[in-house]
């Protein structure tokens, strides 16, 4: 599947497990109250993640230890993730709600729509504005 060809996850017992455990991890992940616990379950579904890294409920996703996120990430509602599909975001980048990402993003951009395609760069002006919440 992570080689692009066709698979049928239901003939293979490990990835059926796979699978439904991560569905039940993103439920309960999704009916958690913020805090500790909410914090500490999204780090055990996500393959990697930085610190600061939030998303807000409903989170779904297909196996999770193919997810990798960096430092300070941040996704709105309803993020569904098809990570049996490898798509690949870069460092800085900003994706549009309502996105559907096919092929992956250059770092330092602005991307959105469907099918996802960058709209722009993200300026140095960007980076400086008081919209800056690294700052």
């Amino acid at each position: 599947m992570l080689a692009g060809q066709v698979y049928n996850p239901g003939q293979d017992e490990e990835l059926v497990t796979e699978l439904t455990a991560c569905k039940a991890k993103c439920l309960r992940y999704n009916q958690l109250p913020s805090g500790a616990e909410k914090k500490e379950l999204l780090k055990e579904i996500l393959g990697q993640s930085g610190e600061n890294c939030h998303i807000e409920p409903n989170f779904w996703c297909d196996y999770g230890w193919n997810i990798k996120v960096g430092d300070n990430f941040y996704a709105n509602h309803n993020l569904t993730v098809l990570d049996a599909g490898g798509v690949t975001f870069g460092d800085n980048s900003v994706i549009g709600a309502g996105s559907v990402v096919v092929k992956d993003v250059p770092a330092n951009s602005v991307a959105a729509g469907n099918p996802c395609r960058v709209i722009r760069e993200i300026t140095e002006a960007d980076k400086n504005s008081d919209l800056n919440w690294k700052k």
